[in-house]
């Protein structure tokens, strides 16, 4: 294989490769039916202009026809008034004009078959057109659904990846480290409270026992009433009982 032709084959290769994926089968698709549909306006044209030839034939074919009949009749009223030359003229004339009309006829025939073939071509057209049409709509709608697949795919193949996988992790990791740090310290806030109240309780009710023992101590006389201390009592002397006089009479010194 010469040089010449493997380039050709890359060159070849290779923008149509890049055509291919530059190619969008919707706007091709769409495109397609723009093109149909401007067609019929033409073959509405060329129907119609075969149509018309039809219907020119026609008249043609009545004149002749007409004109056939008129010169029968001349013929007719030359010979009965005995001027031959003048029939001889008409029928001259009447000669042509049936040479005329048969090929008129025989073209008229022409021109109906070939009026009804146009139809018929238009409207298996325009019926082919159609089925066309939805079979293009319908393609268009898979290329769509093929589109939102793919990127759906592309989607799901980023997750797969690790990338947003990875970044959702860490910033769950983030998250759940914060909200625990904030709930430790919740709980160390709520302790601190609760120790301290219960520091203030425990106080209270060591000063309520406090302030009860030294109730008790007033009551039985041990408290002095000045300095709020203790006053110590006597011991009896020798010989005495606790709570009587000191010359064990029970009298009083004079």
């Amino acid at each position: 294989m010469g040089l010449w032709t493997r380039m050709k084959r890359s060159v070849r290769a290779l923008f149509g490769g890049i055509i291919e994926k530059t190619e969008d089968p919707e706007l091709i698709l769409q495109q397609t039916i723009r093109d149909m549909r401007d067609r019929v306006p033409e073959l509405n044209n060329s129907v119609a202009q075969v149509m018309a030839t039809e219907k020119l034939l026609a008249k043609n074919k009545e004149r002749l026809e007409t004109q056939v009949v008129d010169l029968d009749s001349k013929i007719r009223a030359s010979v009965k008034m005995g001027r031959d030359d003048i029939a001889t003229a008409y029928i001259g004339q009447l000669q042509q004009a049936q040479v005329d009309l048969q090929k008129t006829s025989q073209q008229l025939e022409h021109a109906n078959l070939a009026s009804k073939q146009a139809l018929k071509a238009r409207d298996n057209y325009v019926l082919q057109m159609q089925r066309r049409t939805a079979e293009a709509m319908q393609l268009i709608n898979q290329s769509k659904q093929a589109k939102l697949q793919e990127q759906l795919a592309q989607t799901m193949e980023s997750f797969q990846l690790g990338d947003d996988a990875s970044t959702f992790n860490e910033m769950r990791d983030k998250i759940d480290r914060r909200a625990a740090a904030a709930e430790a310290k919740m709980q160390l806030g709520s302790a601190n409270v609760d120790t301290q109240m219960q520091d203030i309780e425990r106080e209270a009710m060591d000063m309520q026992l406090q302030d009860k023992l030294l109730a008790y101590k007033r009551d039985m006389g041990l408290l002095s009433t000045g300095t709020g201390a203790p006053t110590p009592q006597a011991l009896p002397a020798e010989g005495e009982t606790t709570g009587g006089n000191q010359n064990g009479t029970g009298g009083q010194h004079n």
